[in-house]
């Protein structure tokens, strides 16, 4: 059966010493977050991860969801008890404000954790992140009544959220939604129509499920711009929070799909469903963005997630499994073959899986910390550039962390050879629940163009060039020193060509269009591993801190050679993408479409 440790020591690192979020303790939250609330809270984290979600991963995934011919759907064996210990834990609302029942932490903690949950089960860790999301629309553009009828029980995770845009005739094109909505003479409206792909839309883990929904009021404009937001409760629930009767949601059927099969992938039905606006009419889309950029985030980590119990799974077996002789010669002479690590291949593989996830977590985290900033400084400025980093790499930590981490699972099972092909190792199954992150929440092809095609000129470039002066600073800071010139001088040169790719695009892009759809996707990638290799020369120095101090720091020796790795063998794959960017669109778009 696989196996999982949550890295705890690895984010107790990051929060600590590259970061240090106590610089932060005068911001909501932070106070109340002392080391020692931290480790404990990560921790215990692990501890329910490790003993309790990761045994019903392999289980849940080949028993999988039912439905009821009366439409009830009954999750895998254990998922139901395991739910129980997570709201016992009050696992949900670790960032909620305390009004409504959470803690009120900061989200950078939620983020960390939510990497234990979707490494140890990725389709049990949907549930409560779904419900996340929702909460967090909700609590920037619910009214009042809204907060105080639903908050507190799904905070408490007695009820659950989910969201609602996909549609049989659209995914990507929202505006073809045909989901309507009629208003009612109380203020209320009734929705009727189908929706697809709905994540967590049915169980039986909570009494309550809180369905936002898009939809078309009647009579508003076409597209887009005729969209609004409808929270639906799939039981009525009365102004004092009590359940009333069942509204008018309906799970129709379950998707058979390649992974997380321990999630409810359904089809909802919603026939005069009673619903209440959230946010401005025909805002729907501009409202529904608030969950959706907090799940893009999420989706994120599910990559990193994944990456990295495949990770350990292929090292474990990596040391274990006995294969051929070292080509430098006999390593272990008392065995009848060495194991798989003494061979440069399988370090490859290993070396390039582990040097991203320990960037990647980085990326995560520093990216957390700037949400918590954007929500609660007191500083305008302070919080405008934090929300400027937010804009900016939420399609890039989206977009290359579930590219990359897809890519890692299936390197990590190749080191296993035919056993990583068949299912009792379970590499397989992290593969098959890797490829979906790249898929929904946007496409990654829709994340690419979005960052191209929007967050690099928003705001006359602003976020973009804050990022380049970051990085070109860190590099300027540390030339001259003799441990950090083998990691820095590489990233400075990334960061040329993430710079002109950048400037290609500007020049190019704006008299012919398809220049920049062509190079997205090499730009978001190209972003990715600069961004990462700036997260490296964070970490390198912070480790070699932590060695000035403690030379015997086993746990921080390792971190010098992953940045050299990562900067030698790495990193060189910008010059790919730059030249891949300037080839522009001719060839790509020369067939005609009846060649295809």
């Amino acid at each position: 059966m696989p196996r999982y440790k949550a890295p705890v020591e690895d984010v107790l690192f990051l929060l600590n010493d590259v970061f240090n979020m106590h610089r932060y303790d005068n911001l909501p939250g932070f106070s109340d977050a002392s080391a020692d609330v931290v480790e404990a809270i990560l921790r215990e984290g692990a501890r329910f991860c490790e003993e309790v979600l990761t045994p019903l991963n392999r289980s849940g995934d080949q028993e999988g969801c039912r439905r009821d011919s009366d439409g009830r759907v009954t999750t895998p064996g254990g998922f139901k008890d395991a739910y129980g210990q997570l709201k016992e834990g009050g696992w949900i609302g670790i960032s909620v404000p305390e009004a409504f029942g959470g803690q009120g932490l900061p989200f950078v903690i939620t983020q960390a954790v939510n990497e234990f949950l979707a490494s140890a089960n990725m389709a049990f860790a949907m549930y409560p992140a779904l419900t996340q999301g929702a909460i967090a629309a909700l609590l920037v553009h619910g009214t009042p009544e809204h907060q105080v009828r639903f908050l507190p029980k799904m905070t408490a995770g007695e009820w659950t959220g989910t969201m609602n845009l996909t549609e049989p005739q659209c995914g990507t094109d929202l505006g073809l939604i045909r989901t309507r909505a009629l208003r009612q003479d109380d203020g209320s409206f009734k929705l009727t129509g189908t929706k697809i792909f709905i994540s967590a839309g049915e169980h039986d883990l909570a009494e309550n499920i809180i369905h936002l929904v898009l939809a078309r009021v009647e009579g508003a404009p076409a597209g887009i711009k005729g969209l609004s937001l409808f929270v639906v409760p799939k039981m009525s629930v009365g102004a004092d929070g009590s359940l009333g009767a069942r509204n008018g949601v309906t799970c129709g059927s379950i998707e058979h799909k390649m992974g997380i099969h321990g999630n409810a992938t359904c089809v909802i039905n919603f026939d005069d469903a009673s619903g209440w606006l959230v946010g401005a009419e025909n805002r729907g889309l501009n409202t529904m963005f608030t969950m959706m950029n907090e799940a893009r985030l999420g989706v994120g980590v599910q990559g990193l997630a994944l990456s990295e119990v495949a990770y350990q799974n292929a090292a474990a077996y990596a040391n274990d499994r006995l294969q051929g002789r070292a080509i430098s010669g006999v390593k272990f002479k008392d065995k009848p073959a060495d194991p798989l690590i003494v061979h440069p291949d399988v370090r490859r593989m290993l070396m390039t899986i582990r040097a991203f996830n320990e960037a990647g977590r980085a990326l995560v985290l520093w990216t957390a910390l700037k949400e918590d900033i954007a929500r609660h400084s007191g500083d305008s400025k302070e919080r405008q550039a934090a929300d400027d980093h937010m804009g900016l790499m939420t399609p890039v930590i989206k977009g290359v962390l579930t590219d990359q981490g897809f890519a890692n699972t299936v390197m990590a099972q190749q080191i296993f050879g035919g056993h990583g092909y068949i299912s009792e190792h379970g590499m397989e199954q992290f593969v098959r629940d890797a490829r979906i992150p790249m898929i929904y929440e946007g496409a990654n092809g829709i994340q690419a163009l979005d960052l191209v095609g929007r967050k690099l000129a928003k705001d006359g470039g602003r976020a973009v060039s804050a990022f380049f002066a970051e990085v070109q600073a860190c590099v300027k800071q540390h030339s001259s020193d003799p441990a950090m010139r083998p990691i820095v001088e590489p990233l400075g040169g990334s960061l040329a060509h993430l710079q002109q790719a950048t400037m290609w695009f500007a020049a190019n892009a704006l008299a012919k269009p398809d220049n920049a759809g062509a190079g997205a996707n090499d730009y978001m990638h190209l972003f990715g591993l600069v961004a990462l290799g700036y997260m490296w020369a964070l970490m390198n120095a912070a480790a070699i801190a932590r060695l000035a101090a403690d030379a015997n720091d086993a746990r921080m020796t390792s971190k010098p050679a992953l940045a050299r790795f990562f900067a030698e063998h790495i990193l060189p794959q910008t010059a790919t993408h730059l030249a891949r960017i300037k080839a522009g669109a001719a060839s790509m778009m020369e067939l005609p479409a009846e060649a295809f």
